[in-house]
């Protein structure tokens, strides 16, 4: 059986994730461990303020409200300037925006301001890996992922993992989105990267229940959708891959995956 199918065991009731696959797992947290910038609490007044403002300014980021987020990271650094939580949240801002240096800029000064942050390393990996820094932003998503203390390290994993397939490593993505399923057993992501993986190297059964499992964990997109549509395809399934199709046209028509369909490309 492929190494991609020994090494997925133990998870969502369908074998998944083993926990000795390639150095996955967090590691056992040191003693002088330091908590991260990012989730200390904050000392003294004028933190305090900064941290309000960069929380705030947080939220209206992840609702796509990139103006008040601006003026809310600001607002926390007018506070505070050496808080480096704000910095990172206008790196993000201007990375979302696709303003590259400018989010390069603000994530140097927060990685400067708490060096080794493992939130901070992340989302500055994930600039340079955008920014054909690949190798770079792989560093900083191991010193992200690796730090005991780090809440989410399923998400510098991730990034790893979409990081390596810009490098076509394959290998190296595999272990990767294992690592950040293993860390995340809700990592629709992670999973449906594997999943896909799976599809490509014709293990169509195993594909099947990985690409259930992103379907349960999230509504079904077209991407997830087309996946599962191709892989009853491969296995002779006609009425699940009519019952995917199905859905594929009346919920996302016009995208990428529908025209596919319509054109009859399956690979």
């Amino acid at each position: 059986m492929k190494r991609i199918t020994l090494a997925l065991a133990l998870s969502f009731g369908f074998a998944l994730f083993l926990g000795a696959c390639a150095g996955g797992g967090r590691p056992v947290p040191k003693k002088d461990a330091e908590v991260p910038v990012s989730q200390q609490a904050s000392v003294g007044s004028a933190q305090g303020r900064a941290k309000t403002h960069t929380e705030l300014g947080t939220l209206y980021y992840q609702a796509g409200n990139m103006q008040i987020a601006s003026q809310e990271a600001r607002i926390a650094l007018d506070s505070d300037p050496n808080y480096a939580p704000g910095y990172n949240l206008l790196g993000l801002i201007h990375l979302y925006l696709r303003e590259m240096p400018q989010a390069q800029d603000n994530f140097e000064r927060a990685s400067r301001l708490a060096p080794g942050d493992p939130e901070i390393a992340n989302n500055y990996g994930w600039l340079l890996c955008q920014s054909g820094r690949e190798n770079e932003a792989l560093q900083l998503f191991m010193l992200s992922a690796r730090n005991p203390l780090y809440k989410t390290p399923t998400k510098p994993y991730t990034n790893a993992g979409l990081c390596a397939l810009r490098l076509k490593d394959e290998k190296g993505a595999e272990e990767y989105f294992q690592r950040a399923a293993q860390a995340d057993a809700s990592n629709a992501q992670a999973i449906f990267h594997l999943a896909d993986m799976l599809y490509r190297r014709g293990d169509y059964a195993i594909a099947r229940k990985y690409v259930a499992e992103v379907m349960r964990l999230n509504p079904p997109n077209a991407e997830s959708l087309w996946l599962a549509l191709r892989i009853e395809r491969k296995l002779g399934d006609r009425s699940a891959e009519a019952s995917y199709a199905s859905q594929l046209r009346r919920g996302f028509a016009g995208t990428p995956q529908h025209q596919a369909l319509m054109q009859g490309k399956f690979e």
